[in-house]
């Protein structure tokens, strides 16, 4: 089993071999060089007592304390290797070192307690020993207590402090990990977060921008439409009547200031932000000042908004350019929510766009019916009459009128429905339920 840094690959972030530094190297045999000088000094003392020349045994110490090289490789083989040692009283700092490097490692608890147990219970077998053997040479021995005590002592000490340092150093290890883990979470997790918030503030912006393109056209639209076909019908009655000519003028420029009015409201929103880059707001936090902003003050955007009150002066604006047109009403007048108010205004200001453009001079009908949990708007014209001598208005179509009252409608919750009549002309019906979570 290896630590942390074994196993590495050299030539990476200056790993040799099996160490994680170059530092790493050094340390391990500058330990090794220690270990054997200690081993060998110990041997001709081994050596005396059993009867063995000296030579092989400093080589089999040499050889058992430069074993510690292989501590982060090794760490079991390290130990095992300081446990066949004690009985030659050899290898203190292989017993030391081989402990901690075992502790540290990803090596089973059980392990380092069975390997633990064997070089206390060894370590105080010689100490014993080698304590007896000298008491007899002298004339007044130390109390036998006393003896154990000693033996149990130095032989516990010396095998538990590296394993608690070990341990100390393992979970200190595991936590750093831990927390480290934790913060590449936390990076990732803001950084998807960052993510996710900048596709709802591009969300936001590419609904806000839907928004004003369909506010922009139904005002355009209505407002240049009504104010063509008023120039067509001045060219036609200037030279017969100079004074209703003169009222048609008139009536062409207050469109013109209403539409200028209406677009300088909305293009407001549309302005560049002038400010130095570093002063400007960060995305995700202007998506949510913008939504609190809506949140928190929609009944100002409300109040100023077009409602079912103005239907009778669209209307009245349509009939002033000579298109005959009847409104009905049915069921009692009652306040819807704005919302819905406001898009029920917006699908009658489109088809009777729409019926100036494509079937100028046609009879057309508008019914409103109020009921208690829907509003229901029905807009049908007939065929358009032939045409007739002088000049027309000629109104250009964008194709998005339909499509931009569809949006609205279905937006909240309602059914929208467009199509030609059999009898050739064209009708466009929208119901759309009164809800309070509309608004």
């Amino acid at each position: 089993m290896n630590d942390a840094g074994a196993g590495a690959v050299e030539g990476k972030g200056g790993a040799v071999l099996w160490w994680p530094r170059r530092r790493s190297v050094v340390l391990d045999v500058c330990l090794a060089v220690v270990s054997a000088l200690e081993c060998v000094l110990m041997a001709p003392s081994f050596a005396a007592t059993v009867g063995l020349p000296v030579a092989p045994v400093a080589v089999a110490a040499v050889l058992g304390g430069s074993v510690l090289v292989l501590r982060r490789r090794w760490p079991i083989a390290v130990v095992l290797v300081a446990v066949a040692l004690l009985p030659a009283q050899m290898g203190l700092l292989l017993v030391v070192v081989g402990l901690y490097t075992l502790t540290v490692t990803d090596v089973p608890r059980r392990v380092i307690a069975l390997l633990t147990a064997m070089l206390s219970f060894g370590g105080c077998l010689v100490l014993y020993l080698a304590v007896l053997e000298e008491q007899s040479r002298v004339e007044q021995p130390l109390p036998t207590w006393f003896a154990l005590l000693i033996v149990l002592t130095f032989g516990v000490v010396h095998v538990v402090a590296p394993v608690l340092v070990g341990m100390y150093v393992r979970a200190r290890r595991r936590l750093v990990e831990s927390l480290r883990e934790r913060a590449d979470g936390l990076e990732r997790e803001l950084s998807l977060l960052a993510e996710r918030a900048e596709e709802r503030a591009e969300w936001a912006r590419r609904e806000e921008r839907t928004r004003i393109a369909r506010d922009m056209h139904d005002v355009v639209a209505h407002r240049v439409s009504l104010m063509v076909v008023h120039s067509a019908a001045i060219q036609a009655v200037a030279p017969k009547d100079p004074e209703k000519a003169a009222r048609n003028a008139a009536l062409v420029g207050e469109m013109g200031r209403q539409a200028l009015t209406e677009l300088r409201t909305m293009l407001g929103v549309l302005r560049t932000d002038d400010r130095p880059e570093a002063e400007r707001p960060d995305p995700a936090l202007r998506l949510a000042e913008i939504a609190s902003a809506r949140t928190a003050a929609p009944a100002e955007e409300d109040r100023d908004g077009p409602r079912l009150a103005g239907l009778a002066d669209l209307v009245g604006q349509s009939r002033q350019t000579g298109m005959a047109v009847d409104f009905q009403e049915e069921g009692e007048r009652r306040c819807y929510t704005a919302p819905v108010e406001r898009t029920v205004y917006r699908v009658v200001q489109e088809a009777l766009t729409n019926v100036h453009k494509h079937a100028g001079g046609a009879t057309t009908l508008v019914r409103l019916a109020r009921r208690e949990e829907e509003v229901a708007v029905l807009v049908q014209n007939d065929p358009p009459p032939g045409a007739e001598d002088g000049p027309g208005a000629s109104l250009p179509s964008g194709g998005n009128g339909l499509l931009g009252m569809r949006e609205r409608v279905t937006a909240l919750g309602g059914g929208f429905v467009s199509g030609p009549t059999d009898r050739g002309g064209f009708r466009v019906s929208a119901v759309i339920p009164d809800r309070e979570e509309a608004a």
